[in-house]
């Protein structure tokens, strides 16, 4: 690392549990973030900010005025490009030395197979059950560790599903994809704007601590909810379900 590297980065590398080991780690990253809108405009930031060598930006949509009161990447002077252009443009000015590519596109199958297995990790910032169920039988097939997060009105919830452990849970595990759950999007219910940022900001968490080499205890196998009207943070354990029709073909152990 050169002197304005080490300057950059001086408080991570100030953490004895992160130090310039942690921070080449970052450096010499791939990281797929899937949507470019709430939860992936903080995700999108702090990851620059932090570092991270090369982010993949994947989303088809454009920035729109209704976008700007909780999708912090975006500014008004952008609205009608195409949200990765935009959120690439925030990051370069927050950090030149990082590698964004930004995919103008839905993260279908095909996509999916030709991003997830060059990525260290993939951060599920996406808003609809069939592209999270897609991101998540991708990371199965090709055991990438997952941060997936959600949000609407008042409520979050996040988790990581690190398919490299045989006991893991993947997404499926809790949300099964034939579970007839009711979509619901911000557009028709709303969401408190900090809500996004709270979650967002928790998976560039979970995603660095597994980037910089395992800092501490990851939520793999735990789900975080938060309570926006009371502030609160609930944790439940989850299970890998062994019946699972993703990931149940896995030996557990």
């Amino acid at each position: 690392m050169d002197d304005e590297q080490l300057l950059r980065y001086s408080r991570h590398i100030l953490l004895e549990e992160f130090g310039i080991d942690g921070q080449e780690r970052l450096a010499a990253a791939h990281v797929l973030v899937i949507g470019a809108g709430g939860l992936g405009s903080p995700v999108a930031l702090y990851l620059a900010a932090a570092g991270v060598g090369r982010i993949t930006l994947v989303d088809d949509d454009e920035v729109d005025l209704t976008n700007l009161q909780r999708q912090i990447a975006h500014a008004t002077a952008r609205v009608g490009q195409a949200k990765v252009a935009s959120a690439a443009a925030a990051m370069a000015a927050i950090n030149p030395a990082v590698q964004v590519a930004a995919e103008v596109a839905r993260a279908d199958a095909a996509l999916l197979e030709r991003l997830v297995p060059t990525a260290d990790v993939v951060l599920d910032c996406s808003d609809n059950y069939a592209t999270r169920h897609a991101i998540n039988a991708a990371c199965v097939r090709h055991r990438r560790p997952l941060v997936a997060g959600a949000a609407i009105r008042f409520d979050g919830q996040l988790s990581v599903y690190d398919l490299r452990d045989d006991a893991s849970p993947c997404y499926a595990c809790l949300f099964p994809p034939d579970a007839a759950f009711e979509e619901t999007r911000c557009a028709v219910l709303g969401v408190f704007a900090p809500v996004v940022g709270t979650i967002g900001t928790l998976q560039a968490h979970e995603a660095l601590k597994l980037l910089a080499g395992g800092i501490g205890e990851s939520l793999a196998g735990r789900l975080l909810m938060f309570d926006g009207r009371g502030s609160r943070f609930e944790t439940m354990q989850v299970a890998r379900d062994p019946g699972c029709p993703v990931c149940g073909h896995r030996p557990a152990g």
